[in-house]
């Protein structure tokens, strides 16, 4: 099958150009390469899965860029569009609330309606965790309300949730929104904690930590992502939301515990005050995802950082 994978070039959608194309997907990966962190670290995610010298091709692109949308969706007959593209972060959305809303918002309806246009049926698209806001109920599922998200992000990828579901109605297009938990490993976002928090501690920093460290977040590790997302290819939903987490909550403090044991050095405090926009506890209940998709995440917290600071030493920014 064609895939048309947006935001290939970034974390989560360099992986899974690679997981499609060793399943014998052809793949074009679309990505405006912006600067919420160094381009070069995603252009060298490129070349990585340019590297497996698989049908794949790399198109340089914006989803608010309505016309390039469309000329993509418009040239290659695809099967399926998987949408991961987007403005991501809660901290940098309360700083550039409009920019998130005109990236996630307007460009998930670019590509929502080029694909519309172009005949696709099937389209996968990333949602958060963050929708669920401060949710007094703990794990969080896909039938909770989601009515009083807290932060810009969130609020962004709730309104994509609403949107494929317009989508589905109108159209009659087969859309899944996943809702990503907390999710790391190699390839991670430099701007991201366990990224961050590996540098600083490598280099004897001081770590910025929010509160008193009893936050807790439902750490995913990347090939668990994987397997929920190449799940939904291989499926019909009509309109579906899946959480895709470890369904185990893990505190900063043991977080940080696990860095430094992994990376055999101290991790020096900066205690700083809870951010605004931020939740207390994040954790998944994956019983549907289970049932409906199979999925069955496999590395827990305690694996998952040693294999990451493996691949942070082999490939230091």
């Amino acid at each position: 099958m064609n895939f048309l994978v947006t935001g290939g070039a970034g974390f989560i959608g360099s992986h899974v150009c690679e997981q499609l194309l060793r399943s014998g997907h052809a793949v074009w990966a679309f990505d405006d390469l912006n600067p919420f962190y160094d381009p070069e670290l995603k252009r060298r995610n490129i070349r990585e899965v340019q590297a497996l010298a698989r049908p794949f091709e790399f198109v340089h692109g914006d989803i608010t860029d309505r016309t390039a949308v469309a000329e993509v969706l418009g040239r290659v007959k695809f099967d399926q569009v998987i949408h991961l593209a987007a403005r991501a972060g809660v901290r940098p959305s309360l700083e550039q609330p409009a920019l998130y809303m005109r990236v996630n918002v307007e460009g998930t309806a670019n590509v929502l309606e080029a694909a519309r246009l172009a005949g696709v049926k099937k389209i996968i698209m990333a949602s958060t965790s963050s929708v669920y806001g401060i949710n007094p109920k703990v794990p969080f599922s896909e039938s909770d309300p989601v009515a009083s998200t807290i932060s810009p992000y969130s609020a962004s990828k709730l309104a994509c949730e609403a949107l494929g579901h317009v989508y589905h109605h109108l159209y009659g297009m087969d859309v899944v929104m996943l809702r990503f938990f907390t999710v790391y490993g190699q390839r991670q976002r430099p701007d991201l904690g366990i990224y961050k928090f590996a540098r600083l501690i490598s280099a004897g920093k001081a770590i910025p930590v929010f509160g008193d460290g009893t936050s807790s977040r439902d750490y995913t590790f990347i090939s668990d992502i994987l397997d929920g997302i190449m799940a939904c290819t291989r499926m019909e939903f009509g309109y579906e939301i899946f959480n895709l987490g470890e369904s185990q909550i893990v505190t900063l403090n043991h977080m940080i515990e696990l860095l430094e044991r992994a990376l055999g050095a101290n991790a020096v405090i900066d205690r700083q005050p809870m951010q605004p926009g931020d939740v207390p506890v994040t954790c998944a209940d994956i019983s549907k995802a289970r049932a409906r998709l199979g999925y069955n995440p496999r590395v827990k917290i305690e694996q998952g950082i040693p294999l990451f600071v493996d691949w942070l030493r082999k490939n230091p920014a």
